[in-house]
């Protein structure tokens, strides 16, 4: 795939200095492996870009233009739907824009993660958000729809403060992250746990990691340049800084959204830009690598096919999941305005409930809950997963399909 390589603009350019390192190996490793772990090592040095002259391609810069257009013309296509539903279930608009925005929201976590080798397909992921058994890689996947989540209500104030409460959301159980902290050690990326001597990247010292994230902001604050080449630096400086013991890749990715609607261009949902990035992580990476030798334009590249290629995949998505409501309200024998009616939509962003949940999306009773479920059920609309009385749960398996097409159309492999 040809893309944009440009010249190297020094205001991005990331220096390097020495720090010493004496930490003696505690992991089994050979006397070459120790020999080479030995003596001072380089990190990075993150450019200073608060107001660094951003220099783009007139045609790239064009093609960054036209799909933030198209990302605001979807975002409307979504909301527009949403309120021709609720028309047609007899309830209110605002309720109704939620569930399609979850959707998205979950498949934009899903794909996030799965750039960082973390993969669960959507059953599992259904059933990890109601807390019913789910693996360990689907329940991390769900801490970071709660990250994005997070990142998206703090848009309006974008600071260190946001970054590191969406980084604590994500990462919340996992102490070793140090969730909602800053790093306090070195980290690298490639090479071996030993050191980080022949790492293929070593990002500043943790004594750089504040300044340079005060310096970030300040340049997310700019109104002085297009948005989504504004993003697409800032995500890229986000992972130079490595801020994080763990995590980075995915707190990173919020940011991208909080920018977005902090821009105005989304308003009602997350278009899910990582599952376009999924799509090549290998030229996702160079483009990073490129970054950090002061090349701007591949990575700006990069978030103009990916949410260009996250549009088309969402609106299939979309079409879909609206395919699956029309054909549920069609073979739904309730009346207009029943619990059974009302879950309908819940269940395109949950596709996995027990009556608990049933009780808490459509504000009914136990009982009436119960029928809600049971109705389903015989219209073969939910099916029952597992064969226990207790704790019993259902799932939606056509929504489920369709989540899992959407995976498999942008290379996942759950």
């Amino acid at each position: 795939m040809s893309r944009e390589q440009g010249l190297p603009q020094a205001g991005f350019v990331v220096g390097r200095e020495q720090h010493p390192w004496d930490r003696v190996p505690d992991l089994p490793a050979s006397r070459r492996q120790r020999l080479a772990a030995r003596g001072p090592y380089d990190a990075v040095v993150p450019a200073t870009i608060a107001g660094v002259t951003v220099q783009v391609d007139a045609a790239l810069q064009a093609e960054a233009e036209d799909a933030v257009r198209e990302i605001t013309r979807f975002d409307a296509e979504v909301t527009a739907l949403a309120e021709r539903r609720a028309a047609r279930e007899g309830a209110a608009p605002v309720a109704e824009i939620a569930p399609l925005a979850s959707v998205l929201l979950r498949t934009e976590s899903a794909s996030s993660s799965e750039i960082e080798g973390v993969t669960a397909g959507a059953r599992a992921l259904a059933l990890a958000a109601i807390d019913a058994k789910a693996g360990p890689n689907a329940q991390l996947v769900t801490a970071n729809v709660t990250a994005l989540q997070r990142a998206v209500e703090l848009a309006d104030s974008i600071d260190v403060e946001a970054i590191l409460a969406a980084h604590e959301a994500l990462l919340g159980p996992h102490a070793y992250a140090a969730p909602g902290r800053l790093r306090e050690q070195q980290v690298w990326i490639g090479s071996t746990a030993l050191s980080p001597h022949t790492a293929s990247f070593v990002p500043p010292h943790p004594t750089r990691v504040r300044a340079a994230l005060d310096d970030l902001i300040a340049f997310v604050r700019r109104v002085d340049l297009p948005v989504l080449v504004q993003v697409a630096i800032a995500h890229a400086q986000f992972e130079t800084i490595h801020p994080f013991n763990d995590g980075n890749g995915r707190t990173g990715r919020t940011l991208v959204h909080a920018m977005l609607r902090r821009a105005g261009v989304t308003r009602t949902l997350t278009v899910p830009v990582s599952a376009g990035l999924l799509t090549d992580t290998a030229a996702y990476f160079d483009a990073l690598t490129d970054y950090r030798r002061g090349v701007v334009e591949p990575i700006i590249r990069q978030f103009v096919d990916a949410s260009f290629r996250a549009i088309g995949n969402g609106r299939r998505l979309i079409e879909d999941l609206e395919e699956v409501h029309q054909s549920w309200s069609d073979r739904l024998p309730s009346r207009r305005g029943s619990a059974a009616r009302r879950l309908l939509p819940h269940l395109l962003s949950q596709p996995a409930v027990n009556v608990a949940y049933v009780e808490g999306a459509t504000g009914v009773a136990l009982s009436a809950a119960q029928r809600a479920v049971e109705q389903l059920e015989d219209a073969g609309i939910l099916v029952r997963a597992g064969g226990g009385q207790r704790n019993r749960v259902w799932v939606a398996p056509e929504v489920i399909d369709a989540l899992d097409a959407f995976a498999e159309r942008v290379g996942r492999r759950a």
